[in-house]
């Protein structure tokens, strides 16, 4: 104990004399704190340059970068735009400011030229460290998928359809709006994305019976901006029946109709994705059980939420997937796109429909949108409310 306080004051003499003095002095300094106590320099430089109390010139200097961002002035607007875009992650992020930002003063205020430039010059590692205090965590999911057998042996299995470069190969999947139980009728939503250009759309139908999904599906496909080449989905009964199947192969140019390994949600990944980010995101895990939600929800649909997420929410895609030993290293675009930007880019799409697309999103304001989502969803949600009131009283 002695000891230990005769060596804090021997320090605190030794700082009087380090700060301030020349290179050779310090020099010596340390080497007599190092061979006295047999600390290491290093640690020796720390403890003499920690600060020795009023006076001291290093008490009030921080180490580290200087921050060029100042989120007094950058968070604001920043977390606007985040939780307008369901709280994307900084990649995506970054690629949705130069989209976002032109429509964010008609809707919230004009921005400060210097702000803007700071918006649009951040990068994806300072967005996430300067949204981090306020990030949540998301729940888990519930599957709803019972197994068809009936026509296995007549749809093969196929689990490379992400290769595909050209648009027009689909995936689908289903999503129960069934709360914490599965049992009697609810919602669902069909989920239909494009492997190339990540383009996705959703409908509601009530139940999962044959004859209503093959009627939005056939409704999905009159609002697509290309045709079906492909469509590829899990082992539920919902698509592994004869009415789907004829409809897709009794046509003039048959779309070819494979499905994925039972239990293996990653042979359909990217639709996996977007049941998240499109349906879990915005009607999260109520259960709707009220059929006249069904109209209600392919409102929003079919309407605002196509045209925010199609036209201004980025995607990554994955470049390339190799093992090396035990581990599988895999490699990202550098830089998100829109499922809009990707059709622009795209040989397989004739410029009469990219015409018409860029005419559609010359006409959009996302903010705009979203404040629209947001407004159908509270009449949603009242109307599953009501349903849980009703189901109350009768109890």
């Amino acid at each position: 104990m002695v000891r230990q306080l005769t060596m804090n004051l021997y320090i605190k003499h030794l700082k009087k004399q380090y700060v301030g003095a020349d290179r050779e002095t310090k020099s010596k300094l340390l080497d007599e704190l190092c061979q006295l106590t047999g600390y290491h320099r290093k640690h020796a430089i720390s403890l003499l340059s920690t600060h020795a109390g009023a006076g001291n010139p290093l008490s009030k200097v921080k180490r580290g970068c200087k921050k060029t961002y100042d989120p007094n002035t950058l968070l604001a607007p920043l977390k606007q735009i985040w939780f307008a875009t369901d709280q994307m992650c900084g990649k995506r992020l970054k690629s949705v400011i130069p989209l976002w930002l032109p429509f964010y003063g008609k809707n919230y205020g004009n921005l400060d030229d210097q702000v803007k430039s700071r918006l649009l010059a951040m990068s994806s590692a300072s967005i996430d460290r300067m949204l981090q205090p306020i990030r949540n965590q998301c729940p888990k999911r519930l599957c709803g998928t019972k197994p068809g057998s009936l026509l296995k042996k007549h749809i093969p299995v196929k689990t490379d359809q992400w290769n595909e470069s050209q648009p027009g190969f689909f995936e689908a999947d289903t999503v129960a709006h069934c709360g914490t139980s599965l049992m009697g009728d609810f919602v669902w939503s069909i989920t239909f994305t494009d492997i190339c250009t990540c383009w996705t759309e959703n409908r509601a139908v009530w139940g999962k019976g044959e004859r209503g999904v093959l009627e939005q599906i056939k409704h999905i496909e009159a609002h697509l901006p290309f045709p079906v080449l492909g469509f590829d989905s899990d082992n539920g009964n919902e698509f592994l029946n004869w009415h789907l199947v004829r409809h897709f192969q009794e046509r003039d140019t048959p779309v070819q109709f494979t499905r994925s390994r039972p239990y293996h949600s990653d042979d359909n990944a990217h639709v996996e994705q977007k049941n998240w980010t499109h349906v879990r995101h915005l009607l999260g895990y109520h259960r709707i059980d009220n059929p006249a939600a069904v109209e209600l929800i392919n409102d929003l649909y079919i309407n605002e939420c196509s045209l925010l997420r199609n036209y201004f929410y980025p995607t990554i895609k994955l470049i390339e997937k190799k093992r090396v030993n035990a581990k599988i290293i895999k490699r990202y675009e550098k830089t998100p796109k829109t499922p809009y930007q990707r059709i622009m880019e795209s040989p397989h799409v004739d410029q009469i429909t990219k015409d018409r697309l860029t005419s559609t999103f010359n006409t959009l304001d996302p903010f705009a949108l979203n404040e629209m989502i947001n407004n159908k969803l509270k009449r949603i949600f009242a109307l599953v409310d009501l349903q849980l009131r009703g189901r109350d009283v009768a109890i």
